[in-house]
């Protein structure tokens, strides 16, 4: 009894003594974070222009319009450096050309994300095609669509119409009129990249014209030879820095990895039992027919069954109960018909597999019937014709190329001490599985993953942003420039979307 006296006495005793301290801690004051000022170390911004392509012009979710311009890494860029930078701004928001008040199919009006994926704006240009954009002088000379040679042709506006919108004459080159501005500091970017992009998203249709030093010759989806890039990539900087000018000059990425390249799976076709069991049945005679064809090859030509093996195995249609690959064409495979005429019928077809890549816009058409016949599916008993894939040889052809260009892009820089080289390929690579921007983790996934827009291929606001700031990186440590260390040096993750409102018009 007593103890718990006291013990009440004693916790009474503590509530009244608490009832006299003042509980109230004197604030810590934040901490100060001191201010760095800019030290541009001498670099002349007074007159920067930025060349190259889509990416240089902010090109985004499948069109050009003002906001996505706005948002370029090159406007970022002049922000920086606190100078006038006037860009060729298209009429609005909705992107793409028309002719008159008709959408022009090429140019159409920009993706935005509908819930599900990606869809097009349903709305009408206010860009007329062969309009002019107001101004008559511009820092951002990046023309989507150009590729490498392109920039020095004659009269390119007259086929470009991006460049038509901001020629200085309907005989004008990008070259000549970025020279003609006298640049003090310039970004060449991307230089390359739609020399392997076309080919890319033709699936491989297009010529790997390397060998072939006419790019006269060249179709909109061939391959540039390295040496014609070589001799456009260099002749391009010394020009730019014969006065003195300094400037950044970028690599090209791996752009098959690219959410245009990863996103559909080798393997979308889900089957019952029964419905599996139809198509093999249908492809019966094809499957005969290969493992006939085959046993005369090794019967009659040099061809060894260890080879006629593995092709067998790899032509082979079969489908089963649950996820397949699709069914593709394959022009790498041996062209039995051009063999024997006694082959005709015998495509060449086989599943796809892990090492394929579907393009995204393979998802449109994967599943589909042909002329509204349920048995005739594109995919599964209609193989998917060669422009939807980039086979492993196919992407071989990319990746050499884009090697050869990189290895220009690297002498060129390393020669020449007012150029400082951002390495966008390892910048990308990294990307495909997170990389870090302020608080964010970006990476190459369609819609989710921050970085890639809607089409697949250029990037989000947030993506150039990121751009910027490994130009300005890259600067710092050729230059002894500080944007990285400056306050408010950097552009700021979360002041750039990743995404644009369907509203925005």
């Amino acid at each position: 009894m007593n103890t718990y006296k006291y013990l009440g006495l004693f916790l009474l005793s503590l509530s009244i003594v608490s009832c006299d301290v003042d509980n109230e801690l004197d604030a810590i004051p934040a901490e100060e974070v001191a201010e760095v000022a800019l030290d541009i170390n001498g670099l002349d911004f007074s007159k920067y222009i930025s060349i190259g392509a889509s990416f240089t012009a902010g090109f985004t979710d499948g069109a050009m319009f003002i906001a996505a311009q706005e948002n370029s890494f090159p406007n970022i860029l002049a922000g920086k450096f606190g100078t006038e930078f006037n860009q060729p701004l298209m009429d609005d928001n909705i992107g793409g050309f028309a002719f008159g008040s008709i959408q022009v199919e090429d140019f159409s009006p920009r993706f935005y994300f509908n819930g599900a994926g990606p869809a097009r704006l349903n709305a009408t240009s206010t860009t007329q095609l062969r309009g002019i954009a107001t101004g008559t002088s511009f820092n951002n000379m990046g023309v989507p669509g150009a590729k490498s040679f392109h920039l020095g042709v004659a009269g390119y506006g007259q086929l470009n119409p991006y460049f038509g919108r901001m020629a200085s004459s309907p005989g004008a080159s990008v070259m000549g009129d970025a020279l003609a501005q006298s640049p003090t500091f310039f970004t060449l970017s991307e230089i390359g990249g739609n020399d392997v992009l076309g080919y890319a998203l033709s699936g491989g249709s297009g010529v790997d014209q390397t060998g072939n030093y006419n790019p006269a010759t060249y179709g909109g989806s061939d391959i540039t030879d390295p040496n014609v890039f070589a001799s456009v990539f260099s002749g391009m900087v010394s020009a730019l820095t014969a006065n003195g000018a300094k400037g950044v000059v970028a690599n090209v990425p791996y752009i098959t990895d690219l959410a245009n390249f990863t996103t559909v799976p080798h393997n979308p076709v889900p089957l019952d039992g029964g419905t599996a069991g139809a198509v093999n049945a249908a492809y019966a005679p094809y499957n005969g027919g290969i493992q006939q064809a085959f046993a005369f090859l090794v019967a009659y030509t040099p061809m060894t069954q260890e080879m006629a093996s593995a092709e067998i195995a790899k032509r082979t249609i079969s489908f089963s109960e649950g996820q397949n690959a699709v069914v593709i064409v394959d022009e790498d495979l041996t062209d039995l018909e051009a063999l024997n005429p006694a082959f005709a019928g015998l495509k060449q077809y086989r599943h796809a597999t892990a090492d394929d890549l579907l393009l995204l816009a393979s998802s449109t058409v994967i599943g589909t019937t042909v002329g509204g016949n349920p048995q005739l599916i594109n995919g599964v008993t209609v193989p998917l014709a060669d422009n939807w894939v980039l086979t492993p040889q196919e992407q071989a052809s990319i990746m050499t190329a884009t090697d050869a260009y990189n290895t220009t892009i690297a002498a060129v820089a390393s020669s020449n001490p007012n150029i400082a080289l951002v390495d966008f390929k390892g910048v990308l690579t990294e990307a495909s599985t997170g990389i870090m921007f302020d608080n964010y983790t970006m990476n190459t996934s369609l819609v989710t993953g921050g970085l890639v827009s809607l089409d697949g291929v250029h990037l989000t606001a947030r993506g150039y942003a990121l751009m910027a700031n490994k130009i300005l990186a890259a600067m710092d440590a050729e230059f002894g420039s500080n944007f990285t260390l400056a306050t408010g040096g950097l552009a700021k993750a979360g002041d750039y979307p990743t995404n644009y409102s369907p509203a925005l018009r």
